[in-house]
């Protein structure tokens, strides 16, 4: 309704109002591109900010377009360097992937004849018109409610966070089977998949970032405290009830923020404290290594221990400063519940206040919190700048099959090109089977569409009230039933509104549908080729790359932090542990394959290497995001010594646990000569090394506890949840 009307009031203005028929064609496919081909999400005035936002990038492309119009070779480089630019902004959020290929219509319609810069002024005012009715209409007809927001559901999930702390706070400190339910709800609501596209916190910019980062540390929060249990015939101490108290004010002072209060300074202090006393007393007076202290990883705890200056291991089982293994669990278990809740509480201040946050930040986790907004979106392209992403080979694929149709149209005087180009934009797809199914339907709605097009051309003949008459119903018709019913009725429908649009601009002859079909034909055509030259798979094979990468990067990880924790050496920076910035850059490369392998059809089946099973993609990210927050926790000094029997044990599981990942890569992505035997689903070696070895200090217990989600997340991405005993705690986000 709202781009008929707009559409039509704009043409009717300039066509027979001011007798302008350059603005006229300029105010209906300003309309067209940005209200109906663009997909922007959310409400109509969330539509309407975004089209505000870009009215200065449409005037830049409908000026560029007029200039280089003018010459074939400066009309087919601005069509490559302009159509990689516009597809390529997509890493950019949902909003700017759903405006592109509106801006490219823009940016298309000028490139062809006629070409006459002295129209300049009239395609201005066009476009400018046809923008400013279209944002109006979005924001004031038929008005639609906003769903909730993503910083709505965070709120809600930090209340819930406090009340299950506030209730493992007072006996029997432990949650009930509804409090866990409710807890694992929340959780849920701040999965991407549960929020819709125009809600996701998916920008580049601080805001964004932080959010994201709010939802992710709220749903880890939410898992461990769902997770804890007391210890059996035991009171907690002291310093557990602190623990809790200060995670349950920091969550409601979170919420608060969140819901426009003030930033959760004083409660983010508290916990700090509280987590400092609780680590003191897990780790005890024993050995450490301080922040500075040359040692190399894997040997020099051991080493160091072999002199016999490591505390004896008392006889009766507990640890050399009197605690049970199962109070040293649950202190490893309260210290990672204190590292989420101080995440999420840094992250909601940044996300509500953006670089004027009060809370301390921590810069390895919270890197972009100062960053200017230039470098967050340069660190996005970078990102993406590369064959492994699939933003980039889209945007290469759009870029040159534009680039090709503008080329065949200048050098064969195609008759209405435009159309060809439009044709190639609209109906290349990112696999090749999907390229072909598209055309099919293309073609035959098109054939259907011309051949209509023609009895009406023959039927009315010259006559334009005919046609001014047809045109607002038909643009309803066809803007209602095209979206709904697919590309065949889309096709077949635009092209009888395109000939009723041009049969008023110029004499119509019914060999205006026979061009039409033959622009289709082409532009199918060239769409086809270059689906089939430019990474014709789509996404599920780079996904399948990307996977994999990711996975082995994280078992570089894995082996050195485990090493580091038996060594007892650890780092001043752990942002700056070796590989870490390669295995972010493979999370972001995942995620991306990831969004698009999800807007694809079923996968090629039968063609190319599959993993055994089907594989759970969303756990071989989240795997990603295990491993770059555990390694950050576990190696931040200064670190306890282990004695001999546990750092024997972190170190030979870690070993295991790595190479377990690149026995799953190999699944995900295997070469020719791969074995093809089965993964087992249980690591049988890993029974020696899971025993709790005597005098073991919280250090131990953290990072078993950290090797065993990694295991879980293993499981997980070759068999899915059937055999995954517990839920995943983090959900993937973009960088």
């Amino acid at each position: 309704m709202r781009v008929t009307l707009v559409a039509a009031a704009g043409f009717f203005l300039f066509r027979y109002g001011l007798g302008d028929p350059v603005a006229a064609t300029y105010a209906l496919f300003a309309t067209v591109a940005l209200g109906g081909l663009s997909r922007i999400p959310g409400t109509g005035r969330q539509r309407a900010a975004v089209v505000a936002r870009m009215v200065p990038v449409c005037w830049v492309l409908v000026v560029v377009g007029t200039y280089l119009s003018v010459r074939t070779w400066t009309a087919v480089v601005g069509m490559l360097v302009v159509g990689f630019a516009l597809a390529f902004s997509a890493v950019g959020g949902p909003r700017q992937a759903g405006a592109a290929p509106g801006l490219q219509l823009l940016y298309i319609l000028p490139s062809f004849p006629p070409y006459d810069p002295a129209s300049l002024d009239d395609r201005l005012i066009g476009t400018t018109t046809g923008l400013a009715l279209l944002i109006a209409a979005e924001a004031l007809i038929l008005p639609e409610r906003r769903p909730e927001t993503y910083r709505s559901r965070a709120t809600r999930a930090a209340g819930t966070a406090a009340r299950c702390a506030t209730l493992l706070v007072a006996p029997p400190h432990a949650l009930t089977a509804a409090d866990i339910g409710e807890a694992r709800e929340a959780g849920q609501s701040l999965r991407s998949l549960t929020v819709p596209e125009a809600e996701r916190p998916a920008g580049p910019g601080v805001r964004d970032r932080a959010l994201s980062h709010t939802g992710l540390a709220t749903r880890a929060l939410l898992g461990r405290l769902a997770r804890l249990r007391a210890v059996p015939g035991e009171q907690p101490g002291r310093e557990v009830l602190a623990v809790l108290r200060a995670v349950a004010r920091l969550a409601t002072a979170t919420e608060n923020c969140l819901d426009g209060g003030p930033s959760p300074v004083e409660p983010h202090k508290e916990l700090v404290g509280a987590r400092a006393r609780l680590s003191a007393a897990s780790a005890g007076p024993g050995p450490v290594v301080e922040p500075g202290t040359a040692c190399t990883a894997g040997t020099a705890g051991p080493a160091f221990l072999a002199t016999g200056s490591a505390r004896p291991v008392p006889e009766d089982g507990t640890t050399p400063y009197g605690l049970p293994p199962a109070v040293l669990r649950l202190h490893a278990a309260l210290l990672e519940i204190a590292d989420a809740a101080l995440a999420m509480g840094t992250a909601a201040d940044l996300a509500v206040r953006g670089r004027h946050a009060r809370v301390e930040v921590a810069r390895g986790r919270f890197w972009y919190a100062t960053a200017p907004a230039p470098v967050l979106w340069w660190h996005r392209l970078r990102g993406h700048a590369g064959r492994g992403s699939v933003f980039f080979q889209n945007a290469v694929r759009i870029a040159l099959a534009l680039t090709a149709a503008r080329l065949v149209a200048g050098l064969d005087t195609l008759p209405h090109g435009f159309w060809a180009t439009l044709a190639t934009l609209t109906l290349t797809r990112t696999t090749m089977d999907e390229t072909w199914s598209t055309i099919r339907r293309a073609l035959t709605g098109t054939l259907a569409g011309a051949v209509l097009t023609a009895g009406i051309l023959s039927a009315a003949g010259a006559e334009n009230a005919v046609y001014a008459a047809l045109l607002p119903l038909w643009m309803l018709f066809a803007f209602t039933v095209g979206p709904v019913k697919g590309v065949g009725w889309a096709q077949g429908l635009f092209t009888v509104l395109v000939a009723l649009v041009f049969a008023q601009l110029a004499p119509p002859t019914w060999r205006l549908a026979e061009a039409r079909m033959l622009d289709v034909l082409v532009g199918s055509a060239i769409g086809a080729v270059f689906g089939l030259l430019a990474w014709p798979r789509g996404a599920h094979d780079e996904l399948r790359h990307a996977g994999a990468e990711l996975l082995r990067r994280a078992a570089e990880i894995v082996v050195a932090t485990g090493a580091s924790v038996a060594g007892g050496c650890g780092t001043a920076a752990p942002s700056r542990v070796p590989g870490r910035r390669s295995l972010q850059r493979a999370v972001i490369l995942a995620e991306s394959a990831y969004a698009q392998y999800q807007s694809e059809p079923t996968p090629f089946g039968g063609r190319g290497h599959e993993t055994v099973q089907p594989a759970d993609w969303q756990s071989v990210l989240i795997a990603g995001h295990h491993t770059l927050w555990g390694s950050d926790r576990l190696l931040d000094p200064p670190l306890a010594r282990l004695n001999m029997a546990a750092a024997d044990s972190v170190g030979g599981l870690g070993e295991r646990v790595a190479g377990r990942m690149l026995l799953v890569s190999a699944a995900l992505d295997p070469g020719d000569d791969t074995p093809t035997a089965p993964l087992p689903l249980i690591d049988s070696a890993l029974a020696g090394f899971t025993l709790e070895p005597p005098g073991a200090p919280r250090l131990y217990y953290a990072t078993v506890s950290w090797f065993d989600s990694l295991l879980t997340d293993m499981s997980r991405i070759a068999y899915g949840d059937q055999t995954a005993g517990a839920t995943a705690e983090m959900t993937p986000v973009h960088d």
